[in-house]
């Protein structure tokens, strides 16, 4: 093994990584920007009040989207022991 093939690992790692946090991060990062608008338009400024949506909305997001993250993990690790079986 090369140190091509070692930094291919590495990417195809990183972007496995990237596309599985992904569902959870932009559903935060939606409610954010949802309860911040209705924080900035009420002139409500308690912190508390963003982060029991925030968590609510992220495990749903990981309810939804686990058979997705399966299959990308499921993927990457078949790719992964092919190529180690090849050597």
């Amino acid at each position: 093994m090369d140190g091509l093939e070692v930094l291919d690992f590495g990417r195809d790692a990183l972007w496995t990584t990237v596309w599985m946090c992904a569902p959870a991060m932009i559903a935060g990062l939606v409610v954010g920007l949802v309860i911040a608008f209705f924080q900035a338009l009420t002139q409500i400024q308690e912190m508390t009040l963003v982060f029991v949506p925030k968590i609510i909305a992220i495990f749903a997001a990981l309810l939804i989207f686990l058979p997705l993250m399966g299959a990308l993990l499921a993927g990457f690790a078949e790719q992964v022991f092919t190529r180690i079986a090849e050597f």
